[in-house]
C-alpha cells in the first residue's frame, strides 16, 4: 500500500496508467458514452456550473467528512457505484471492489451484469456495506432469486432495482470497431428489460415487504413523486453516465427538483461525471444523501487493484477535506444550498474535462 500512495498522489495519475493497462475494447467501455455522447458531456457541464460561496472566519480545525446512510456510519458521502464487467478491468472483479470499499469504510453496490456471484463477493468482504443492484433480465422467479440470494449472503436489506435501460443504447465507441457487447444477449432478456414497469415494483413489494428498495434512473420530479408515492425507500439520480439516452439533461441539473420532491423522506444518490472532491461536496450541498463513483474507481481497479481504490479513496477524502476548511465548513453534514450558486463553466466538458494535467484521448495503443 505504501507503494500506491507514493505511485498515486492526484486522482488524475490513476487514469494514465489504466490508459496504458487496458486494451481499447475495455478502455473505451469505461471512457464512452452513447451516440454523440451529449448526454456524458451534460453531467461534467452541470457540474461545472455550480461554483461555491466561502465562508471565512469559522473554526475548520476539525473538519469531519463522515455521514450515514440507512443509519450505517460512512467514512464519506460516497457510495460505489454498480458497474458491469469489473472482471475485465481487474482479477476478482467486484469481489476486489467490494474488499477495497469495505477496508475504506463505504458503502458498494453490486451489478448483477458483474463477476463473481453474490455468495463470493460476500465470501471475500463479509463486513463491507454491500447493497445489490439488479438489471430485470428475468422473470419474477429471476428477480426473487436474485433478492434472496443477496439476503441469505449478508447483503443489506436495500435492493436496487435500474430502471434507466429498457433498450439497450447505440455505444459507438464499440460500433465503429464492430465490437458487439451484447450479442450474447437474449431476445428475452431483452424483452424484460423493456417490459419492466410500476407493476414489477408492486408485486416485489408484496411478495419481499421488508426490502428497502432503491429505484436507480431516476431522472425528473414526476418519476421522484410517483416513487415517494409508492413507498420507494430510495431514489437513485441518474442517466446511467451517459451510456443510456442521447441528449439528456445533466444528472445536476435534476437534482434540484428531486430533492424538492423527496423533502428528506428518503436518501437520494446521484452519479454522473462526480471526479472530484469538490464534486461530491456541490451535490451534498444541493440536497444529495451520497454521490455514487463510477468511473473514477474503475480507473483505479484498472491502474492497482483493491490498494487503488482505497488510495483514490484517501485522495478524494483529502480533497474533500480540504474543500470544507476552505468553504469555512467544519462538516459535510452542514452543507446546504448557501454554499453554492449558479456561474459559468470555464472549459469545454467531456470526460477527461476534470483533470487537466494530461491528455488521455490520443495516446496510440
Amino acid at each position: 500500500m505504501d507503494d500506491v500512495r507514493e505511485r498515486f498522489q492526484n486522482l488524475h495519475e490513476f487514469l494514465k496508467v489504466a490508459r496504458f493497462k487496458l486494451n481499447r475494447n475495455n478502455w473505451d467501455y469505461i471512457v464512452g458514452g452513447t451516440e454523440t455522447e451529449t448526454t456524458l458531456a451534460r453531467n461534467r457541464q452541470s457540474l461545472d456550473c455550480i461554483a461555491f460561496k466561502p465562508r471565512v472566519l469559522r473554526n475548520v480545525q476539525n473538519v469531519d467528512c463522515s455521514t450515514e446512510l440507512y443509519g450505517r456510519k460512512i467514512r464519506l458521502p460516497v457510495l460505489i457505484a454498480p458497474v458491469g464487467g469489473l472482471q475485465q478491468f481487474w482479477e476478482g472483479g467486484v469481489a476486489t471492489v467490494a474488499q477495497a470499499a469495505g477496508e475504506f469504510g463505504v458503502p458498494m453496490m453490486q451489478s448483477s451484469a458483474t463477476e463473481p456471484p453474490i455468495e463470493e463477493v460476500a465470501k471475500r468482504a463479509p463486513d463491507a456495506f454491500k447493497i445489490f443492484q439488479l438489471y430485470v433480465r428475468g422473470d419474477d422467479k429471476y428477480v426473487d432469486d436474485f433478492y434472496n440470494r443477496s439476503q441469505a449472503a449478508g447483503f443489506a436489506p436495500q435492493f436496487c432495482f435500474t430502471v434507466d435501460l429498457a433498450h439497450y443504447s447505440r455505444r459507438e465507441r464499440d460500433v465503429v470497431k464492430r465490437h458487439d457487447r451484447i450479442a450474447n444477449r437474449s431476445a428475452t432478456e431483452h424483452h424484460n428489460l423493456a417490459g419492466l414497469d410500476w407493476s414489477t415494483i408492486e408485486r416485489f413489494q408484496k411478495r419481499f415487504p421488508k426490502a428497502e428498495i432503491i429505484i436507480k434512473g431516476i431522472q425528473t420530479a414526476e418519476d421522484a413523486q410517483i416513487a415517494i408515492d409508492s413507498g420507494i425507500k430510495g431514489i437513485y439520480v441518474t442517466n446511467h453516465g451517459g451510456r443510456a439516452l442521447d441528449h439528456a439533461r445533466g444528472a445536476m441539473e435534476i437534482l434540484p427538483e428531486v430533492v424538492a420532491v423527496v423533502k428528506g423522506r428518503v436518501p437520494v444518490i446521484i452519479d454522473g461525471a462526480f471526479y472530484r472532491g469538490t464534486d461530491v461536496l456541490k451535490a451534498i450541498a444541493l440536497g444529495a444523501s451520497a454521490v455514487g463513483i463510477g468511473r473514477l474507481y474503475c480507473y483505479a481497479l484498472a491502474a492497482a487493484g483493491r490498494p487503488g481504490i482505497v488510495r483514490m479513496l484517501e485522495l478524494l477524502e483529502d480533497e474533500m477535506r480540504r474543500d470544507l476548511g476552505l468553504m469555512g465548513c467544519d462538516s459535510v453534514r452542514k452543507l446546504d444550498k448557501s454554499y453554492v450558486c449558479p456561474a459559468m463553466p470555464v472549459r469545454a466538458a467531456d470526460v477527461f474535462s476534470a483533470y487537466h494535467l494530461g491528455d488521455y484521448k490520443h495516446e496510440p495503443y
